[in-house]
């Protein structure tokens, strides 16, 4: 299984669920770990890839020629030899942000009002032309209707009606002249005011922004604490994954090095025998060798199938050298069910179950606050815990009694210390071993 999700650098969300903190990081660890061996990898196989890397770049940036006709860029470094970075304010001759920010402020609010004055100005300039426009068209026209009478009058008449008009033609420009003034005055006060209600409003903005701004950090700090306390988890699985590897070739553990498949036990009369012959092999028929294993159980029925024809002949779920079905082995039962038996236990009580999610099993164990939950894989020819353990044991029990002297994580400490019991008198696996 875990060769499987490494290949593919994938797991399935619902089978990540079923993982536990620990086994999530180190899982983590492991697909990181192979991500880095395959770059390795390439970057051997193809040369050209060498030295073609880029710097992250901060403040200010460099160009510079790169070996073989590349381009790449590099930190610009200040006299003192580290990364040059400017920040508002604290240079000599800087203003201070408040200041920055005040000026700031007023000169927007007096652009706006300007704005908002230019157009003010515009429609009042159109009534105005427009108000002494209409005086003066009905002034000419007055005129017009009254030249009949200098046909009739004489010159002097005519020159008293001219002087008239230029009279009344220089009092209307005088009233028009005097409407502009008071007009660019309002427009002006208006302008004034405008100004302040912005400056108000833009300084009413920058306090609730610093209150946001406050509640930002306050955000900002708790993400930054849930990070370093990510990044701590990260760390402890990546020492919890070289221990259990160190911890593996110490103990000489590892399948395919230690010989753990020869392992042999004892008998009931005393001989000793290899695991694969302490129960009798179950003939197969035809029908039975053609059935190909999915990757994952699709029902109740094919897991009882698979572990009659493939962990039963391993003797899962048996005591180490004993036909005896081993005390902490429930068989096919759920989750919940497997949290309810262990409520009212002590820390360190624990029970193995079938799991339906992976071809494995679930070690359920009680912690001091609630319940851990570890996915054993035994899709190949060994036992071992996915994403956890290093540490590959040929039976099932081997894995259960070497954890009861050894933690299974060093973070979490959890030594198998006792069996839960069964519900009832007579225990039920649900048919596995009918």
């Amino acid at each position: 299984m875990m060769q499987q999700i490494l290949q593919d650098m994938y797991i399935e969300p619902d089978l990540l669920r079923e993982l536990n903190e620990e086994q999530k990081q180190i899982l983590f660890y492991k697909i990181r770990e192979e991500q880095v061996r395959r770059w390795n990898e390439r970057e051997s196989r193809d040369p050209s890839l060498n030295g073609n890397s880029f710097h992250c770049v901060c403040v200010c940036v460099c160009v510079c020629p790169w070996p073989g006709d590349r381009r790449g860029i590099q930190w610009l470094l200040g006299s003192d030899g580290e990364v040059w970075v400017w920040v508002m304010g604290e240079a000599q001759g800087d203003k201070i942000y408040s200041d920055i920010v005040e000026k700031l402020m007023e000169e927007k609010a007096r652009k706006q009002a300007q704005r908002e004055a230019q157009e003010l100005w515009r429609m009042k300039e159109a009534e105005i032309e427009k108000k002494f426009r209409d005086a003066m068209a009905k002034e000419k026209a007055r005129f017009v209707a009254g030249k009949w009478r200098e046909e009739t009058d004489d010159r002097r008449a005519a020159k008293q009606e001219e002087q008239e008009e230029d009279r009344i033609c220089e009092k209307l420009k005088k009233c028009e002249q005097e409407e502009r003034q008071r007009g660019e005055e309002e427009i002006r006060q208006t302008e004034e005011k405008r100004a302040k209600e912005l400056f108000i409003s833009l300084k009413q903005e920058e306090k609730r922004s610093e209150r946001d701004d406050k509640e930002w950090q306050e955000q900002l700090r708790r993400s930054k604490a849930a990070d370093e306390e990510m990044k701590c988890k990260a760390r402890r699985a990546r020492d919890e994954y070289k221990r259990q590897s160190l911890r593996a070739i110490e103990k000489g553990l590892v399948a395919g090095l230690s010989g753990l498949f020869q392992k042999t036990h004892l008998n009931g009369s005393g001989q000793n025998r290899r695991h694969s012959d302490v129960l009798e092999q179950p003939s197969k028929t035809p029908a039975d060798t053609m059935w190909v294993r999915p990757p994952r159980p699709t029902s109740r029925d094919s897991i009882m199938k698979w572990f009659k024809e493939e962990q039963k002949p391993r003797r899962a779920g048996y005591e180490r050298s004993s036909n005896t079905i081993a005390p902490w082995f429930h068989g096919i039962i759920s989750r919940q069910d497997s949290e309810s038996l262990l409520m009212n236990t002590s820390e360190g009580c624990f029970l193995v179950r079938v799991s339906e999610r992976i071809w494995g099993y679930t070690l359920s164990y009680r912690t001091a606050s609630g319940f851990k939950h570890f996915l054993i894989d035994a899709s190949g020819d060994y036992y071992s815990f996915l994403g956890v353990d290093q540490i590959r044991h040929a039976t099932l029990a081997d894995l259960i009694d070497f954890h009861k002297e050894e933690a299974i994580t060093t973070s979490g400490g959890e030594l198998l210390l006792d069996s839960c019991k069964h519900r009832g008198s007579t225990p039920d696996y649900g048919g596995l071993f009918q």
